[in-house]
């Protein structure tokens, strides 16, 4: 049994992890990737301290610094949490681990287009990670399906490599100002607003997306590849029903505190209004701080 258990080893996880182990709390973190969504980010050039950097370098980091800081990590995936009672309890595929404090930081996941096509051309065409599959797409033509920061930041990554990138916006951009001057200055990225995908089509590939224009009719984009970047789903489904959960997000303040004594919560799985890698960082520290106080509190 150690002091700390911290499901999930992004930005959050990991900062938890050298924040309880410098603490001289024993410290596991379970995580099949360490470094979350961050090790499959391209470049990285709103977090403090670097000017620009590449997502799995900084990924790299983080999880040296938790090593450095004495942590344990463990690459597995929690398949089955016990949450109640002084002892808490969580299991993955390759045994049990138990612990006094857990600190639930599994991050979240891309959300679906769930549009007829999708399901059928992933890694056929369909991706939702533009720094891991941009590469097959040189020269060719991609769309991105979103506004947000991630959305135009796969826009401008895939830009320099493809030769048209169409960026399919419901609404209007929502991205950070930076980065939305930075591809409306993109002379091979051509932004259409006011588009809804609804279908992928294809043979062996994909070969074009359909959009529903507002007010209009339906027009289909000739393309070979489709970026999926419409937002996050938080990897909570695995938690016991008990847990109370809004809108699959976890309700804590910034202490990262839970209504379950001994559980805490860090990173994109808490529900806030900004989901960033420094406020990922923030929860972390947080949630480490209330755990090394509920640990003082409740000694073995």
């Amino acid at each position: 049994m150690v002091d700390v258990l911290i499901i999930g080893g992004g930005p959050a996880g990991l900062t938890a992890a050298v924040y309880t182990a410098r603490a001289g709390l024993s410290t596991m973190v379970l995580s099949e990737l360490s470094g979350g969504q961050v090790a499959e980010t391209g470049a990285v050039e709103n977090y403090p301290g670097f000017a620009s950097i590449f997502g799995p370098d900084l990924a790299q980091k983080l999880t040296d610094h938790a090593l450095s800081a004495g942590a344990d990590i463990q690459h597995e995936a929690a398949v089955e949490f016990q949450l109640n009672g002084s002892v808490k309890t969580v299991r993955t595929a390759q045994g049990e681990y138990q612990a006094q404090a857990v600190i639930l930081a599994q991050g979240s996941r891309r959300r679906k287009l769930k549009i007829p096509g999708e399901a059928e051309f992933t890694g056929h065409g369909v991706s939702w990670c533009a720094s891991c599959d941009g590469n097959f797409f040189r020269n060719r033509v991609t769309a991105v399906v979103g506004g947000g920061n991630t959305a135009v930041g796969d826009a401008i990554e895939l830009a320099a490599l493809c030769k048209t990138v169409y960026l399919l916006v419901r609404h209007r951009l929502k991205a950070e100002y930076s980065l939305v001057k930075k591809v409306q200055s993109l002379p091979n990225v051509r932004i259409v607003y006011g588009v809804s995908p609804v279908r992928i089509e294809g043979g062996q590939k994909v070969e074009c997306i359909v959009v529903k224009h507002t007010g209009s009719g339906e027009e289909a984009i000739p393309v070979d590849g489709v970026f999926v970047a419409v937002g996050i789903e938080p990897n909570t489904e695995l938690l016991p029903p008990s847990f109370p959960l809004s809108g699959g997000f976890i309700e804590a303040p910034e202490t990262g505190v839970t209504p379950v004594a001994g559980v805490f919560a860090a990173g994109d799985l808490r529900k806030k209004d900004l989901y960033q890698i420094v406020t990922a960082v923030s929860d972390g520290a947080n949630a480490a701080y209330s755990a090394q106080k509920y640990l003082q509190r409740n000694p073995s």
